[in-house]
């Protein structure tokens, strides 16, 4: 099974408002790293305090960074119409959402999996359902968390231990059963046609 997992790393928890810093994608063949896309983004805002503490991330590393909008195609080109995995999916979804409608970019294509409550429904009885404690749940080799490009690959990691307590032999679950284990509702990113601009004229 192929599949792209992604984290961002942002200034807050308010998409539309708050900004990404990072992004961090891999791609996973049968449980191996084929492929990573992990970049600092500059949010053009203060990274507040709070958010460094959490990501370590501070605004000297960001500055002469990409721009999102400069970003968002080369991420998008690099998830092609693999299946998008993601803990917590909605927060990161949303995030890019707001940046994608925002700068008409283009979007990956694939469907997105939520290894959250794929969780809850596949492991009950865990204290919390952190991607830490799944980690250490499924003895993943682990270092630093809370960067884009380590996050996605322990959610990569813990995705690939659940798909194989599902796997019927060497065949991998259908993604639509494993989208109906999470109780959720398919979500794919848009897919957005650039308009040309019109030019304004004042009479």
């Amino acid at each position: 099974m192929r599949f792209i997992a992604f984290d961002l790393e942002t200034t807050g928890t308010v998409p539309g408002v708050d900004r990404i810093v990072e992004i961090g994608a891999v791609l996973i063949d049968n449980g191996q790293v084929q492929a990573v896309f992990s970049t600092l983004i500059n949010p053009q805002i203060p990274i507040p305090p709070g958010a460094t503490a959490v990501n370590k991330i501070t605004n000297d590393m960001v500055a002469g960074k990409p721009l999102i909008e400069d970003v968002l195609n080369s991420f998008a080109e690099f998830c092609g119409n693999e299946v998008m995995v993601a803990h917590n999916a909605p927060f990161d979804c949303q995030f890019l959402v707001a940046d994608i409608k925002k700068f008409e970019s283009t979007a990956p294509q694939g469907v997105v999996v939520d290894t959250l409550p794929m969780a809850r429904k596949l492991i009950p009885g865990l204290a919390n359902y952190k991607l830490g404690t799944l980690v250490q749940h499924f003895k993943v080799q682990a270092s630093e968390f809370h960067r884009a490009e380590e996050d996605a690959t322990y959610c990569g990691m813990v995705f690939w231990e659940m798909v194989k307590r599902l796997s019927v032999g060497n065949r991998a679950p259908q993604i639509e059963n494993l989208i109906q284990l999470t109780g959720k509702t398919e979500f794919k990113f848009p897919q957005i046609e650039r308009q040309p601009k019109q030019m304004g004229f004042l009479f």
